[in-house]
């Protein structure tokens, strides 16, 4: 079993990475919604980063105040 592993995860990604384009119907169907459901799993893992800081803030003020002027 040890042996086929690597197999069967080159399989995995082969078939959620294109399995729609290559396989007709309901399983191509099967390879988007996998894929979608990957994407989104991912994506929950990570959630978007804010910084503590805002870079262009005192461009911002000295913008704001020279349209006031």
């Amino acid at each position: 079993m040890k042996r086929y592993m690597p197999l069967i995860l080159i399989g995995v990604i082969l078939f959620v990475a294109g399995g729609d384009k290559v396989f007709p119907g309901a399983v191509g169907k099967v390879s988007t919604q996998t894929r979608t459901y990957v994407n989104n799993f991912l994506i929950g893992r990570f959630p978007s980063w804010k910084p503590k800081i805002n870079p262009y803030g005192r461009t911002e003020r000295e913008l704001q105040e020279t349209e006031q002027k």
